[in-house]
Protein backbone atom coordinates (compact mmCIF):
# COMPACT_ATOMS: atom_id res chain seq x y z
CA UNK A 1 0.00 0.00 0.00
CA UNK A 2 1.10 3.57 -0.68
CA UNK A 3 -0.56 6.91 0.10
CA UNK A 4 -0.05 9.80 -2.33
CA UNK A 5 0.35 13.11 -0.50
CA UNK A 6 -0.05 16.48 -2.21
CA UNK A 7 3.14 17.98 -0.83
CA UNK A 8 2.39 21.43 -2.28
CA UNK A 9 -1.08 21.75 -0.75
CA UNK A 10 -1.83 23.81 2.34
CA UNK A 11 -1.38 27.33 3.62
CA UNK A 12 2.01 26.61 5.17
CA UNK A 13 3.69 24.94 2.23
CA UNK A 14 5.61 21.68 1.89
CA UNK A 15 7.37 21.87 5.26
CA UNK A 16 4.26 21.04 7.29
CA UNK A 17 2.78 18.55 4.83
CA UNK A 18 6.01 16.62 4.30
CA UNK A 19 6.70 16.45 8.03
CA UNK A 20 3.21 15.11 8.74
CA UNK A 21 3.39 12.56 5.93
CA UNK A 22 6.73 11.23 7.13
CA UNK A 23 5.46 10.98 10.71
CA UNK A 24 2.62 8.77 9.46
CA UNK A 25 5.01 6.64 7.41
CA UNK A 26 7.32 6.23 10.41
CA UNK A 27 4.49 5.26 12.77
CA UNK A 28 2.72 2.83 10.44
CA UNK A 29 5.37 1.68 7.96
CA UNK A 30 3.02 2.63 5.13
CA UNK A 31 4.99 4.26 2.27
CA UNK A 32 4.03 7.77 1.17
CA UNK A 33 4.51 9.31 -2.27
CA UNK A 34 5.37 12.99 -1.86
CA UNK A 35 4.01 14.72 -4.96
CA UNK A 36 5.32 18.18 -5.79
CA UNK A 37 8.21 20.37 -6.81
CA UNK A 38 11.26 18.18 -6.20
CA UNK A 39 13.50 20.97 -4.93
CA UNK A 40 10.86 22.23 -2.49
CA UNK A 41 10.16 18.70 -1.25
CA UNK A 42 13.86 17.94 -0.71
CA UNK A 43 14.26 21.20 1.19
CA UNK A 44 11.34 20.25 3.42
CA UNK A 45 12.86 16.82 4.01
CA UNK A 46 15.96 18.40 5.53
CA UNK A 47 13.90 19.75 8.41
CA UNK A 48 12.36 16.38 9.24
CA UNK A 49 13.62 13.97 11.84
CA UNK A 50 12.41 10.39 11.88
CA UNK A 51 11.18 9.31 8.47
CA UNK A 52 9.34 6.25 7.26
CA UNK A 53 9.40 4.88 3.70
CA UNK A 54 8.79 7.51 1.04
CA UNK A 55 9.36 8.42 -2.58
CA UNK A 56 9.29 11.76 -4.37
CA UNK A 57 7.05 12.12 -7.42
CA UNK A 58 8.12 15.37 -9.12
CA UNK A 59 5.75 17.75 -10.89
CA UNK A 60 6.02 21.42 -11.78
CA UNK A 61 2.52 22.86 -11.32
CA UNK A 62 0.45 23.81 -8.26
CA UNK A 63 -3.20 24.78 -7.82
CA UNK A 64 -3.29 27.87 -5.60
CA UNK A 65 -5.90 28.26 -2.89
CA UNK A 66 -7.53 31.21 -4.68
CA UNK A 67 -7.85 29.56 -8.11
CA UNK A 68 -11.20 28.35 -9.51
CA UNK A 69 -10.94 24.59 -8.86
CA UNK A 70 -12.27 23.02 -12.04
CA UNK A 71 -10.64 25.54 -14.37
CA UNK A 72 -7.28 25.11 -12.62
CA UNK A 73 -7.44 21.31 -12.78
CA UNK A 74 -8.13 21.40 -16.50
CA UNK A 75 -5.45 24.01 -17.22
CA UNK A 76 -2.77 22.33 -15.12
CA UNK A 77 -2.44 18.65 -16.02
CA UNK A 78 0.84 18.44 -14.09
CA UNK A 79 -0.50 20.03 -10.89
CA UNK A 80 0.48 18.17 -7.73
CA UNK A 81 -3.08 17.27 -6.71
CA UNK A 82 -3.93 15.97 -10.18
CA UNK A 83 -0.73 13.92 -10.38
CA UNK A 84 -1.50 12.47 -6.93
CA UNK A 85 -4.88 11.17 -8.06
CA UNK A 86 -3.38 9.94 -11.33
CA UNK A 87 -1.08 7.74 -9.23
CA UNK A 88 -4.16 6.06 -7.79
CA UNK A 89 -5.71 5.72 -11.23
CA UNK A 90 -2.53 4.06 -12.48
CA UNK A 91 -2.36 1.71 -9.50
CA UNK A 92 0.83 3.28 -8.13
CA UNK A 93 -0.90 4.55 -4.98
CA UNK A 94 -4.01 3.56 -3.03
CA UNK A 95 -5.31 6.88 -1.69
CA UNK A 96 -4.69 10.63 -1.76
CA UNK A 97 -4.34 13.16 1.06
CA UNK A 98 -4.26 16.91 0.40
CA UNK A 99 -4.41 20.08 2.47
CA UNK A 100 -4.62 22.18 -0.67
CA UNK A 101 -7.51 23.77 -2.54
CA UNK A 102 -10.43 21.60 -1.39
CA UNK A 103 -12.48 22.23 -4.53
CA UNK A 104 -9.53 21.26 -6.71
CA UNK A 105 -8.92 18.13 -4.64
CA UNK A 106 -12.55 17.15 -5.06
CA UNK A 107 -12.49 17.90 -8.81
CA UNK A 108 -9.20 16.07 -9.37
CA UNK A 109 -10.51 12.97 -7.60
CA UNK A 110 -13.69 12.99 -9.62
CA UNK A 111 -11.86 13.60 -12.91
CA UNK A 112 -9.23 10.90 -12.36
CA UNK A 113 -11.27 8.19 -10.63
CA UNK A 114 -14.89 8.85 -11.56
CA UNK A 115 -17.89 8.07 -9.37
CA UNK A 116 -19.00 4.89 -7.70
CA UNK A 117 -21.97 3.42 -9.56
CA UNK A 118 -25.26 4.83 -8.35
CA UNK A 119 -23.73 8.03 -6.96
CA UNK A 120 -24.99 11.25 -8.52
CA UNK A 121 -22.83 13.61 -6.46
CA UNK A 122 -19.88 12.67 -4.26
CA UNK A 123 -19.79 14.52 -0.94
CA UNK A 124 -17.42 15.44 1.87
CA UNK A 125 -17.94 13.88 5.28
CA UNK A 126 -16.60 15.14 8.58
CA UNK A 127 -16.28 13.19 11.82
CA UNK A 128 -17.19 14.83 15.12
CA UNK A 129 -16.62 13.63 18.68
CA UNK A 130 -19.75 13.42 20.83
CA UNK A 131 -20.83 12.34 24.30
CA UNK A 132 -21.31 8.77 23.13
CA UNK A 133 -19.03 8.17 20.16
CA UNK A 134 -18.35 9.58 16.74
CA UNK A 135 -20.82 11.49 14.56
CA UNK A 136 -20.60 11.81 10.77
CA UNK A 137 -21.75 15.11 9.21
CA UNK A 138 -22.35 15.04 5.44
CA UNK A 139 -22.00 17.18 3.26
CA UNK A 140 -19.51 19.78 4.57
CA UNK A 141 -18.77 21.78 1.45
CA UNK A 142 -18.75 19.85 -1.81
CA UNK A 143 -22.36 20.54 -2.84
CA UNK A 144 -23.67 23.95 -1.81
CA UNK A 145 -26.77 23.51 -3.99
CA UNK A 146 -28.40 20.11 -4.35
CA UNK A 147 -31.74 18.37 -4.72
CA UNK A 148 -33.57 16.45 -1.98
CA UNK A 149 -32.67 13.17 -3.70
CA UNK A 150 -28.98 13.99 -3.32
CA UNK A 151 -29.44 14.37 0.44
CA UNK A 152 -30.83 10.84 0.55
CA UNK A 153 -27.78 9.54 -1.31
CA UNK A 154 -25.53 11.41 1.14
CA UNK A 155 -27.19 9.47 3.94
CA UNK A 156 -26.63 6.17 2.13
CA UNK A 157 -22.95 6.96 1.51
CA UNK A 158 -22.44 8.08 5.11
CA UNK A 159 -24.07 4.90 6.38
CA UNK A 160 -21.72 2.79 4.26
CA UNK A 161 -18.74 4.78 5.55
CA UNK A 162 -19.82 4.60 9.19
CA UNK A 163 -20.37 0.86 9.12
CA UNK A 164 -17.29 0.01 7.04
CA UNK A 165 -14.75 2.36 8.61
CA UNK A 166 -16.07 3.46 12.03
CA UNK A 167 -17.49 0.17 13.27
CA UNK A 168 -21.06 1.44 13.65
CA UNK A 169 -24.02 -0.93 13.44
CA UNK A 170 -27.25 0.40 11.95
CA UNK A 171 -26.38 4.05 12.72
CA UNK A 172 -29.26 6.46 13.33
CA UNK A 173 -29.61 9.05 10.54
CA UNK A 174 -30.94 12.57 11.10
CA UNK A 175 -31.64 15.47 8.74
CA UNK A 176 -30.27 18.83 9.88
CA UNK A 177 -33.03 21.41 10.08
CA UNK A 178 -34.38 24.29 12.18
CA UNK A 179 -36.78 22.11 14.13
CA UNK A 180 -37.47 18.47 14.91
CA UNK A 181 -40.88 18.41 13.23
CA UNK A 182 -41.00 16.98 9.70
CA UNK A 183 -42.65 20.10 8.28
CA UNK A 184 -39.86 22.40 9.51
CA UNK A 185 -37.16 23.75 7.20
CA UNK A 186 -37.04 24.96 3.62
CA UNK A 187 -38.58 23.11 0.67
CA UNK A 188 -35.40 21.11 0.04
CA UNK A 189 -35.33 19.81 3.63
CA UNK A 190 -39.06 19.03 3.77
CA UNK A 191 -38.90 17.00 0.55
CA UNK A 192 -35.73 15.24 1.69
CA UNK A 193 -37.45 14.34 4.95
CA UNK A 194 -40.25 12.61 3.04
CA UNK A 195 -37.76 10.70 0.87
CA UNK A 196 -35.65 9.65 3.84
CA UNK A 197 -38.74 8.24 5.54
CA UNK A 198 -39.19 5.96 2.51
CA UNK A 199 -35.52 4.92 2.45
CA UNK A 200 -34.01 1.77 3.99
CA UNK A 201 -31.91 3.95 6.29
CA UNK A 202 -32.46 4.07 10.04
CA UNK A 203 -33.94 7.55 9.69
CA UNK A 204 -35.06 9.12 12.97
CA UNK A 205 -36.25 12.48 11.65
CA UNK A 206 -35.02 16.03 11.79
CA UNK A 207 -32.26 17.09 14.16
CA UNK A 208 -30.94 20.50 15.15
CA UNK A 209 -27.45 21.96 15.44
CA UNK A 210 -27.08 21.00 19.08
CA UNK A 211 -27.43 17.34 18.12
CA UNK A 212 -24.01 17.37 16.47
CA UNK A 213 -22.45 16.61 19.84
CA UNK A 214 -25.03 14.56 21.74
CA UNK A 215 -24.31 11.28 19.96
CA UNK A 216 -28.01 10.40 19.90
CA UNK A 217 -27.79 10.42 16.10
CA UNK A 218 -24.66 9.01 14.43
CA UNK A 219 -25.16 10.46 10.91
CA UNK A 220 -26.38 13.98 10.20
CA UNK A 221 -27.31 14.89 6.64
CA UNK A 222 -27.34 18.38 5.13
CA UNK A 223 -26.25 20.24 2.02
CA UNK A 224 -22.68 21.46 1.69
CA UNK A 225 -23.47 25.11 2.45
CA UNK A 226 -25.12 24.40 5.78
CA UNK A 227 -22.63 21.67 6.63
CA UNK A 228 -19.59 23.82 6.00
CA UNK A 229 -20.96 26.59 8.22
CA UNK A 230 -21.72 24.07 10.97
CA UNK A 231 -18.23 22.56 10.64
CA UNK A 232 -16.42 25.90 10.86
CA UNK A 233 -18.51 27.06 13.83
CA UNK A 234 -17.82 23.80 15.68
CA UNK A 235 -14.07 23.94 14.98
CA UNK A 236 -13.86 27.58 16.01
CA UNK A 237 -15.71 26.95 19.24
CA UNK A 238 -13.64 23.88 20.12
CA UNK A 239 -10.45 25.84 19.49
CA UNK A 240 -11.50 28.67 21.78
CA UNK A 241 -12.60 26.22 24.47
CA UNK A 242 -9.31 24.34 24.30
CA UNK A 243 -7.29 27.56 24.63
CA UNK A 244 -9.45 28.77 27.51
CA UNK A 245 -9.22 25.50 29.42
CA UNK A 246 -5.46 25.27 28.81
CA UNK A 247 -5.11 28.75 30.29
CA UNK A 248 -7.22 27.80 33.30
CA UNK A 249 -5.27 24.56 33.82
CA UNK A 250 -2.08 26.58 34.01
CA UNK A 251 -3.63 29.12 36.37
CA UNK A 252 -5.57 26.82 38.71
CA UNK A 253 -3.39 23.69 38.65
CA UNK A 254 0.18 24.91 39.15
CA UNK A 255 3.13 22.76 38.21
CA UNK A 256 3.64 20.54 41.24
CA UNK A 257 3.79 16.78 41.75
CA UNK A 258 0.44 16.64 43.56
CA UNK A 259 -1.50 18.08 40.62
CA UNK A 260 0.20 16.44 37.63
CA UNK A 261 -2.51 13.78 37.30
CA UNK A 262 -5.24 16.42 37.12
CA UNK A 263 -3.38 18.34 34.43
CA UNK A 264 -2.64 15.23 32.36
CA UNK A 265 -6.25 14.01 32.51
CA UNK A 266 -7.65 17.35 31.40
CA UNK A 267 -5.19 17.60 28.53
CA UNK A 268 -6.07 14.09 27.36
CA UNK A 269 -9.73 15.08 27.38
CA UNK A 270 -9.19 18.06 25.09
CA UNK A 271 -6.83 16.15 22.86
CA UNK A 272 -9.66 13.67 22.27
CA UNK A 273 -11.95 16.57 21.28
CA UNK A 274 -9.39 18.08 18.89
CA UNK A 275 -10.63 17.93 15.29
CA UNK A 276 -7.06 17.38 14.08
CA UNK A 277 -7.18 13.86 15.50
CA UNK A 278 -9.51 12.97 12.61
CA UNK A 279 -7.07 14.19 9.96
CA UNK A 280 -9.54 15.52 7.43
CA UNK A 281 -12.75 14.99 5.50
CA UNK A 282 -13.05 11.86 3.34
CA UNK A 283 -14.55 12.28 -0.11
CA UNK A 284 -17.42 9.81 -0.32
CA UNK A 285 -18.63 8.68 -3.71
CA UNK A 286 -15.50 8.81 -5.85
CA UNK A 287 -14.11 5.51 -7.09
CA UNK A 288 -11.25 5.55 -4.60
CA UNK A 289 -10.10 7.06 -1.31
CA UNK A 290 -9.34 10.75 -0.92
CA UNK A 291 -9.03 12.92 2.19
CA UNK A 292 -9.22 16.72 2.31
CA UNK A 293 -7.30 18.27 5.21
CA UNK A 294 -7.62 21.89 6.33
CA UNK A 295 -5.46 24.42 4.56
CA UNK A 296 -3.89 25.35 7.89
CA UNK A 297 -3.42 21.73 8.93
CA UNK A 298 -0.58 21.01 11.34
CA UNK A 299 1.87 18.12 10.86
CA UNK A 300 -0.26 16.17 13.35
CA UNK A 301 -3.40 16.68 11.25
CA UNK A 302 -1.62 15.61 8.06
CA UNK A 303 -0.19 12.58 9.83
CA UNK A 304 -3.65 11.54 11.02
CA UNK A 305 -5.08 12.16 7.56
CA UNK A 306 -2.54 9.78 6.02
CA UNK A 307 -3.18 7.17 8.71
CA UNK A 308 -6.94 7.40 8.22
CA UNK A 309 -6.56 7.08 4.44
CA UNK A 310 -4.61 3.85 4.90
CA UNK A 311 -7.26 2.55 7.31
CA UNK A 312 -10.08 3.29 4.84
CA UNK A 313 -8.22 1.41 2.10
CA UNK A 314 -7.67 -1.59 4.39
CA UNK A 315 -11.34 -1.48 5.42
CA UNK A 316 -12.32 -1.83 1.76
CA UNK A 317 -14.54 1.22 1.92
CA UNK A 318 -14.77 1.84 -1.83
CA UNK A 319 -15.89 -1.72 -2.51
CA UNK A 320 -18.39 -1.67 0.35
CA UNK A 321 -19.82 1.64 -0.83
CA UNK A 322 -20.30 0.23 -4.34
CA UNK A 323 -22.24 -2.72 -2.90
CA UNK A 324 -24.36 -0.44 -0.69
CA UNK A 325 -25.22 1.89 -3.58
CA UNK A 326 -26.20 -1.08 -5.74
CA UNK A 327 -28.51 -2.33 -2.97
CA UNK A 328 -30.00 1.14 -2.58
CA UNK A 329 -30.65 1.49 -6.31
CA UNK A 330 -32.59 -1.78 -6.23
CA UNK A 331 -34.73 -0.64 -3.30
CA UNK A 332 -38.04 1.22 -3.76
CA UNK A 333 -36.46 4.42 -2.42
CA UNK A 334 -33.69 4.19 -4.98
CA UNK A 335 -35.86 4.01 -8.07
CA UNK A 336 -36.11 7.14 -10.28
CA UNK A 337 -39.75 7.73 -9.31
CA UNK A 338 -38.88 7.76 -5.62
CA UNK A 339 -35.73 9.85 -5.62
CA UNK A 340 -36.55 12.19 -8.45
CA UNK A 341 -33.51 11.62 -10.67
Amino acid sequence: MSIAVDAMGGDQGPDVVVRGALLAAAETGTPVALVGDERAVRTALKGCGEAGPYEIVPCDQVVRMDEPPLKAIRRKPNASIRVAFDLVKEGRADAVVSAGNSGATFAAGLLALGKVGGVDRPALASIFPSRSGEVVLIDVGANVDCRPAHLVQFGVMAQAFATACLGMENPAVGLLSIGEEGDKGNEQVRKAHALLEQSPLNFVGNVEGRDLFTGEVQIIVCDGFVGNVALKVAEGMSGIMAETVEHEITRILPENPDRQMDRAELRRLFKALDHESYGGAPILGINGVGIVCHGNASPRAVKNGVKRAAEYVRDGFREKLALRMAEFDRSPAGCPEAVGH
